[in-house]
Parts: C-alpha cells; structure tokens; sequence
C-alpha cells in the first residue's frame, strides 16, 4: 500500500471519527439552557448571568378609553426606562390549552359524596355541559399566562439575589401603578412552567414530594423536566418534541409604525404557543454616539447620491426614497435621546407555536403570518436555527440569538408591544368556581375563592338583579365541584326547593317546629380549640345582652356573673365530654337563681320567658342532622321578638360546625341572606364581624347576601367587613348606592356602567382587587333553573308544572 494511500486512509478515519462526534445524539437536558435552579426562584443560567422570574396579571388595556390607555402606555414606558444596561429582560406570554379529562377525573372523585342524590350523575352533567358550552363561547380552552424575566451579571449567587430582589421592588412598584399584579415564583414554580412547556403537563406544581431521596439521588432538575423527545433537523424549520411538532418564528420589524395590538393579536389567538420578547437597553451615551455614526453615515451616502445625481444631470433632491426616509429616522430618534424621555433599546420578538401535527403546525403558522403581515411584519421561519431558538424562546433569560436577529428602538417603539390585552379571570388551582363570561372578551370567568388571603363575599344588588340565583349558582358549582359543607341562612324561607333539589337538609327554626338548636352546644374544638369554656362564655354573655342588657346592655357585674355561671353549668362536661353533659338555658337559668343575689335573679327573671315561657323553642337539646353537606336553616317563622336571637344562635352553631371541620381538613361555605339585617343589631354585627376577621384561618368562607345595600353601608361596622372582603358580586345598584360603593371599591366611572341599569346576571366582579365586568345567563331550559329562580310567576309556572 502506497504511503499516500495510508494517508488518505487515515484521514478518512479520522473524518469518520469527527463525523460521529458531530452526529453524536444529545440529551434532551440540553435543551434546558441553565447551570442551576435555586429554591427560591433565582436561577444561574451560565458564567456570572443570574435571574429571576416574576407572573403578572393582564389588565383590560385593549378595550379602555384612550385616557386610560395613554395612562398605561407612559406608566410602562417608564417601566422601560428603568432598566439601565446591566440588566436584560425577557417577556414570556404562554398559551396552553386545558386538559379537560383531568377537569372530569376530579369532579368524578367529588361526586362519590354525593350519591344521595338519585339522579345525581344527570344532575352533573347536565351542569358541566352547561360549562362547557360557555367555554366554547370565548377561548377559554387556552389559559394564558404572562411573565417576566430580568437577568443580571455578578460574581456570587449571594449578592445577585440582593440585586434581583431590589429589581424585583422596583419592578412591582411600576406595575403596581398600572393596577397590574405580581406574584414572585419559587424554584420549583419555574420548574413547573418549563415542565408544563416542554411535556404538556398542565399541573403547576411539579410532585416533588412523591419522589424518594433515592429516587433523587444522582438526578438533577433537569431531569425532572426535560422532555423525553427533542428532535431538530439541521435542514427543516420545526422540530418534534415528545408527541407534538412545534416551530419558532422571528418577527421581522419592517413598518415604521405599529399599532399597539400587534402583540395582542397574536395573544389573541387560540393557539397553544410561546412568545417571546428579549430586550436589552443600550447606555444613553453609547445609544447617542451609535446614532450620530449611523446619521453620519446616511449623511455620507445621501452626499454621494446627490453628487450622482448631478454628474448623472439629475436633479439631486431626487434621491432613493429608503435613504430618505431612513435618514429623517435616525435624524428623529437622535432627537428623541437628547430631548425626549426616551432610551434605546434593542429588541428580539420571537413565536414558539405547538402543534399536533404538521398540518395543523401549517395551519397556525398561517394564521400568525396573516396577523404579522396586517402590521407590515414578516414572520420569517428560522431555518437551520430551531435549537437555538427554542432554548432562547425558554424563560430562562438568555438569547442566543442577540446579534442575528435583534432590532434597535427607542422606548415608545418598544412600548407598542403593550403587554396588556384583556383582563381575564381564570384558575384552574384550588377548586375554582363559574361566576359567568367575561363582559369584554367573552371568556368564562372562573377563579377560587380559597385562593384569596381574605375569601369572605358579598353578593349585592337591586331586587330582580339575580343576586340570589347568582348566589345558588355558586352553591351548586361548590357542591358539585367538592367536599365541602354548605350552610345557609334563610329569613326568608326561599331555598326549600333548592336545597331538596340538591339532596340537602332544610331545618325549619320556629315556636312549632320540633327541630332544635341548643345555643349552649360546644365542643372541645370551639374557639380557638385551646380554651372552649371563654369562648363560649363571650357568646354567651352576647346572648345575654339580647335577652336582658336593654338600652344600655348588661352591667360589669352582670356581665361577671354569666361568666361565673357559664364555668359552673359547663363542669361536667369538661369532666366527662359527652353530647349528654352539655347544658342547655335551664341549666343557666338554675345557675342565675343560684347566686342568690339581685343582678342574678334579673338576669333569671328575663331568661325564664326563653326556658318555660312561650318563647322556649331554643330550650332543647340539639335535635338536627347535621351531618349532610348541604343545611339551610329556615327561620322565617321564627318570629319578631325571636328572629334577632335565632340569628345570633344559628351563627354560634356555624361557629362550632367551622371548627370541627378544621380538624377534618374541609371548608365551610356559609350564606347569609338578608345580610343586613345581622349588621343592624348590635350583638348580631359584633359576631358578623368576627366571621370575617376570623373564619378564613379555620377553613370558613362566609358570604353576605342582601338588596338593601344602602341599609348595610350605613352600618359602622361594614368598614371591617369592607377590608376583609376580597370578594364582590356588583350586580344592579340604585343611583345613591351605586356611588357609595365606588368610593368603597375603587370603582371607575366606566366600570360603574356595568352596574347601571344593567340587566339581571350582568354586573362587576372584585377578586382580590381586580374588577371584572361579566354576564351570566343560565339556561331556562336546565331542569336546575325551576328551583334557583326567585321570580314568583315563574316559580309559580315552572314549579307548578313540574308537581
């Protein structure tokens, strides 16, 4: 064999060799662009590079006046501003379409508490079909979800996360004022988005806690969330991961001008997709110097054209019309970063869309083409550089595409991508409840009520407005949606049918009725569960002063002894806690006799009319079932010179209920109708608002249902029923309450139209801040509807013919 033979033998094995390391597989971990993910959300993307990530919610930008539009606009654009040179942000807008056999999965677990219902599984179905005929109405099949990124550079993972954090203030500060909100995000928060990203798990969190230490020994968190398949081929526009194929888009700025809804438009649509927006900021002197070389520059070129021109024997104002234009462009930004409040900043807008298959990867891409080209864009396809553009498009902060594909614009023109459309309000965490569509976009409003910090509600509107069905209609979603215990209380006996219709227990409380509440009833866990016998005799000293305080209320002295007595009548069943040892008003009218002095044979004299007089319906040991889930209390009957008493019993009884089923991990949803008529009496208003401060850390959502607004606004204690309520139900206000309850929630004149001579099932809705106007129109044709409607000819006409 000849020397040069072996030589060329030799280098084609060698070529070989290079050849496999070239088409070596790699792993799908490194597709995820990151060193490390810390627990408390800041994330060491490679070298000194460190971020965090940051969700915020969407506020209705799109359909606003032009006031409040120019108001946003300059807020965000100052936003913009804030960001020196040293930080790169990332906007990352996720759409993600819902998973609805999961949905159907949970409410099959629930429905197993329900069988006492005969025709229970119709019941449900015919409700969720009614759901999910109101998702189809709007895009409800995709949840939308915005977030933030902003990256710095520092040599210790220590001092980066002080910087972040101090980033992260100023950032929640600017949204702040825009009425946006903010939440931080964990570690493990992100993991879940990039897990729900790359393999289409729509679960948030990520069920670290079923993993073993030696199933997590040797693993790193890309394990936990790389996809099984990533394919890119070098020579094709898309790629497959897992069972989808998805492709990454550039947006291609060519227009001198954009409208403001060209990242709406996109948002808009319902497609399941990632789009991306990185944006870096250039130092205002090197941003000044930078233009002054490329006006010169165009200034050089227009000279030489000219003298073209003449030489040509053109007339020399006669130039290419690009160079013109482009000329006044770079005359006017150097304008701007010298005068304006402007900056300059460089942008990189890509769209990551997913797709089941190619047809229909076509057919979305498409879609989004046509939006780009009605804004004088190109959407161009990244051919040979999908990898790259994928891992960029993460939100992980880094763009590995920062010199191929960046465009340079000042703050106005970077703020046009307004990241803001329309408010939604939709949750898929916490066992969330239907409160009708969005009024704007459409959309099926659907949040939890469990999420709030303060879940307490009112449901407030003129008599026709549908507060009550309303009302219902979240019971019914509750019911059928979880485990929980629904109590009602009922003035006016209008929930019988709803309640029966439901499987649940209506207790009728009245003079002829043998249904009984003890109102001395305890259990170890009353209270606070530490100190049952106080907390019983502050309640009792309540009742008291219903009964006997007049005018001016109990006495000091008084006051010590139901407190004394209240320990003496509740001996043996500390001693031996049995249903059989709990006292009843005999018992403490026997203790006032027995102190044998003037204030105590007062306080036996009034209570004896409640022991052995006429009005004795309260003298009774506990004869009710209290183990259904749904009980309405019925004291209709119960009578003037007892209703006010009656109220203030069954809210102790609720009382007890709540804090025993704390200790069974279950939520007690209770409704007060005719709400304010609890705030009009003292003794009433006192425990009303100790259901609102206090209910939420024992597993109780109260909610206060009333037409009389005016009446429960003149209340001195609704300001601490205000600030403790994190949920509104605005239907139909009256002129003169309308106005009171704007100042109260912070309600625009525009939103206020929502509540002005709106129809029934139309109104506002505030959740945790955010207001919502909405419309919810239930089916006549639900056989639900006969027994939520309160209308008396169509109850009379619907339940009629239904006997």
């Amino acid at each position: 064999m000849s020397k040069r033979l072996e030589k060329l033998n030799l280098f084609q094995v060698l070529q070989r060799l290079v050849d496999s390391k070239k088409n070596q597989r790699k792993s799908t971990q490194d597709t995820l662009n990151y060193q490390k993910m810390y627990p408390n959300g800041v994330c060491h993307v490679g070298g000194q590079v460190y971020n965090r990530m940051i969700r915020f919610s969407d506020i209705s930008y799109q359909l606003s006046q032009d006031e409040k539009k120019q108001k946003i606009f300059a807020l965000y654009s100052t936003l913009l501003n804030s960001f020196d040179d040293t930080i790169k942000i990332q906007f990352c807008f996720i759409n993600y379409r819902i998973n609805s056999e999961d949905n159907e999965k949970e409410v099959l677990v629930y429905s197993k508490s329900n069988n006492n219902i005969e025709d229970f599984e119709l019941l449900r179905n015919e409700y969720f079909s009614f759901l999910e005929e109101q998702k189809q109405k709007g895009n409800n099949g995709i949840v939308r979800n915005k977030y933030l990124v902003f990256s710095i550079k520092d040599k210790s993972d220590e001092n980066a996360a002080r910087r972040l954090s101090s980033i992260e203030n100023n950032i929640n500060d600017h949204f702040k004022k825009m009425g946006v909100g903010t939440e931080e995000l964990n570690g493990i928060e992100r993991l879940s988005i990039m897990n729900n990203l790359l393999n289409g798990n729509t679960k948030h969190h990520l069920e670290l806690d079923n993993l073993t230490t030696e199933q997590l020994k040797g693993r790193t968190t890309k394990d936990l969330i790389a996809p099984k398949v990533v394919r890119f081929d070098k020579d094709k526009d898309e790629f497959e991961i897992n069972n989808k194929i998805g492709a990454t888009l550039h947006l291609k700025i060519e227009a001198t001008e954009l409208s403001d809804r060209v990242l709406a438009d996109f948002l808009d649509l319902d497609l399941e997709m990632l789009v991306s927006m990185h944006i870096r900021s250039l130092g205002q002197q090197q941003a000044v110097r930078m233009v002054k070389s490329k006006t010169s520059d165009l200034d050089s070129i227009k000279i030489e054209e000219q003298k073209k021109a003449l030489r040509s024997g053109y007339d020399m104002d006669i130039l290419p019309t690009d160079l013109n234009m482009h000329v006044e462009q770079s005359r006017k930004i150097l304008s701007d970063l010298q005068r304006e409040n402007e900056r300059y900043f460089y942008l990189t807008f890509t769209i990551t869309v997913f797709e089941k298959n190619r047809k229909d990867l076509d057919n979305a891409i498409f879609r989004l083409s046509n939006i780009a080209q009605k804004q004088n864009c190109t959407l161009v396809k990244m051919k040979f550089q999908q990898e790259k553009a994928l891992i960029s498009a993460l939100p992980l902060g880094e763009n590995l595409n920062e010199s191929d594909l960046e465009r340079g614009l000042t703050t106005s023109s970077t703020a046009i991508f307004v990241p803001f459309t329309t408010q939604e309000l939709y949750q898929e965490e916490k066992e969330p409840v239907y409160y009708g569509l969005n009024a704007l976009s459409n959309n099926v409003i659907q949040v939890s009520r469990k999420a709030l910090k303060n879940p307490n509600g009112l449901f407030l509107g003129t008599p026709g407005s549908g507060k009550s069905f309303s009302a219902k209609r979240e019971m019914i979603d509750t019911f059928l949606r979880t485990t929980d215990d629904i109590l009602i209380c009922d003035p006016e006996g209008e929930y019988y049918a709803f309640v029966k219709r439901l499987g649940g227990e209506e207790i009728k409380i009245a003079l002829n009725s043998t249904d009984y509440i003890n109102p001395l009833d305890i259990s170890l866990e009353y209270g606070e569960g530490e100190n049952p016998i106080s907390f019983k005799s502050d309640f009792i000293i309540n009742l008291m002063e219903l009964i006997a305080g007049g005018k001016t209320g109990l006495s000091a002295r008084q006051k010590t002894i139901v407190d004394k007595s209240v320990r003496i009548i509740y001996r043996p069943y500390l001693e031996s806690p049995s249903p059989e040892n709990i006292p009843i008003l005999e018992d403490l009218y026997k203790a006032f006799v027995d102190t044998e002095n003037a204030e105590g044979q007062e306080l036996a004299d009034a209570l004896e009319l409640y022991v052995s007089g006429s009005l004795d319906v309260f003298n009774h040991r506990t004869k009710i079932n209290t183990n259904n889930r749904l009980i309405c209390f019925n004291i209709q009957e119960l009578g003037s010179n007892l209703r006010e008493l009656g109220m203030l019993i069954l809210q102790d009884h609720v009382w007890n209920k709540v804090t025993m089923n704390r200790n069974r991990d279950k939520k007690t949803w209770y409704y007060m109708d005719e709400f304010h008529k609890l705030l009009a009496e003292e003794q009433t208003s006192n425990y009303s608002v100790e259901f609102w401060k206090r209910f939420r850390k024992w597993g109780g959502i109260p909610t206060g249902i009333t037409q009389n607004v005016k009446d429960l606004l003149s209340s001195p204690k609704i300001e601490t029923i205000i600030d403790n309520t994190d949920f509104v139900y605005l239907l139909n206000q009256a002129a003169s309450d309308r106005y009171i309850l704007q100042q109260k929630f912070e309600i625009s004149d525009y939103q206020a139209n929502y509540i002005t001579n709106s129809s029934e099932g139309e109104g506002l809705l505030v959740y945790s801040g955010n207001i919502l106007p909405f419309t919810d129109k239930f089916p006549h044709n639900n056989s639900l509807y006969p027994v939520m409607t309160t209308k008396p000819e169509e109850i009379k006409r619907l339940r009629g013919s239904a006997d």
